[in-house]
C-alpha cells in the first residue's frame, strides 16, 4: 500500500477584505466583470467575492498587494460610484486613473454622474453651506434648492464628516386628504415624502442607499417626528418649510446638535397652511433675520433648472396673480369712493 503524505504550504495565507464604503453592484461590475478582470491581474491569487466580503488566499506578500489595491479601488469607486476597465487597469498599474475633470462638483451619483452647481444662485448655496450651520434656501419649485441640499448632505456623509442625514418634511394636505389615502401610517406618510427619496435615488446607488436607510444612517420621516430628539453628527435638510408651524419650525431649529449641519428649504409662495395659521417659515426669517451664523440664499425664476416650460407656467401663474391683485385693488378702491 502506498502512503500518501500532504503538505500545508506555510506561506499561503488567507485575507478577508470588507467594501465597507463603495457600492457592490457598481464596484464588481456587470456580470461580475470587474472581478473577473481583477482575477486575471492577479493570476497567482485564489479569490472568492460575495456581497461586502473579498476573500483571498495567496503569498503574504501577494495578498498585501491585493489588499492594498482593493482599498484604492474601492475609494475611488466611493467617490465616483462607478469602476471602469481603464480605472481598474491605472490603479494595478499603480498609475493615477484619468477622470474626466468637472470644475466645482458637489458629488458623484449614480453611475458617475457629476452634480455640480447649475445656477449662481445654487453655488451661493453650496458656500452657503460650508460658511454657516444653519443656511435658509428660498425660492419656486424647480430651481433645485432640495436637491442641492441632499446632494451636499451626500457629499457630507461620503467624506465622513458626519455619521448620517436626516431628511424630513410636514405632512401638510395640498388640497388632498391624508386620513383617506389606504393603508398603514406608513403608506399615508411616504407619498408626501417621495420627492426626497427620489433625490436620493439619483445620487446613491440602489444596494447602497438601501443598506443606509435598513441601517438608519439615512432616515427619512415626517417633522412630527422630530420631536424630543437631539441631532448629533448629521446633515439635516427640512423641505417645504413653509408649511411648518411657528410651533413646528421652533422645535425643529432647536434639534440642531454638535457637529451638525441644517438646511431649510422653501418657497413662501405655495404656503398649503389654513388660511388663519401663520407660516413658521416666514415668521422664522423675520425673528432670525440677525442672528450670526445663519445664512440665507433666494432663488429666483432664472434659477429653474427644470424643463423650460415650467418656467414659463410659472410666469404665467405670477401675471395671474398680479392681475388679480390689481382687480381687487380696483374694487376696494371704488367701494371706499362710493
Amino acid at each position: 500500500m502506498r502512503n500518501f503524505v500532504s503538505y500545508i504550504d506555510i506561506s499561503m495565507i488567507e485575507r478577508i477584505i470588507i467594501l465597507d464604503k463603495a457600492d457592490p453592484v457598481s464596484f464588481y461590475g456587470v456580470n461580475n466583470c470587474n472581478m473577473q478582470l481583477i482575477r486575471n491581474l492577479f493570476p497567482k491569487l485564489r479569490m472568492a467575492a460575495r456581497g461586502t466580503v473579498i476573500k483571498v488566499i495567496g503569498e503574504e506578500n501577494e495578498t498585501a498587494d491585493f489588499e492594498k489595491t482593493i482599498h484604492l479601488l474601492e475609494e475611488h469607486c466611493t467617490k465616483y460610484n462607478k469602476l471602469t476597465e481603464d480605472v481598474i487597469l491605472d490603479i494595478i498599474h499603480g498609475e493615477q486613473p484619468s477622470v474626466a475633470k468637472t470644475q466645482g462638483v458637489i458629488v458623484y451619483g449614480v453611475n458617475g454622474k457629476a452634480i455640480s452647481p447649475r445656477s449662481a444662485n445654487q453655488q451661493k448655496l453650496v458656500d452657503a453651506f460650508d460658511s454657516n450651520d444653519l443656511t435658509f434656501a428660498l425660492g419656486p419649485a424647480g430651481t433645485g434648492k432640495t436637491y442641492i441640499a441632499i446632494a451636499l448632505a451626500v457629499k457630507a456623509l461620503k467624506n465622513r464628516e458626519v455619521r448620517k442625514i436626516i431628511l424630513s418634511r410636514p405632512a401638510v394636505e395640498a388640497g388632498e386628504k391624508l386620513g383617506f389615502l389606504p393603508g398603514d401610517m406608513k403608506d399615508k406618510i411616504d407619498p408626501y415624502l417621495q420627492p426626497l427619496y427620489d433625490a436620493l435615488e439619483d445620487l446613491i446607488p440602489p444596494v447602497k442607499l438601501k443598506e443606509y436607510l435598513e441601517t438608519n444612517v439615512i432616515q427619512i420621516a415626517p417633522l412630527a417626528f422630530m420631536r424630543g430628539r437631539t441631532l448629533n453628527d448629521a446633515v439635516i435638510v427640512l423641505d417645504e418649510a413653509q408649511n411648518t408651524t411657528t410651533h413646528q419650525i421652533k422645535m425643529f431649529l432647536t434639534r440642531l446638535g454638535m457637529n451638525a449641519k441644517m438646511i431649510i428649504t422653501g418657497d413662501v409662495t405655495q404656503i398649503d397652511l389654513p388660511r388663519s395659521t401663520v407660516s413658521g417659515l416666514v415668521q422664522a426669517l423675520r425673528i432670525l433675520k440677525n442672528v450670526e451664523g445663519i445664512g440665507k440664499v433666494e432663488f429666483g425664476k432664472k434659477d429653474i433648472v427644470r424643463h423650460a416650460l415650467v418656467q414659463r407656467i410659472v410666469d404665467a401663474y405670477e401675471r395671474y396673480d398680479n392681475e388679480k391683485n390689481s382687480e381687487l385693488d380696483i374694487r376696494i378702491t371704488d367701494s371706499k369712493s362710493e
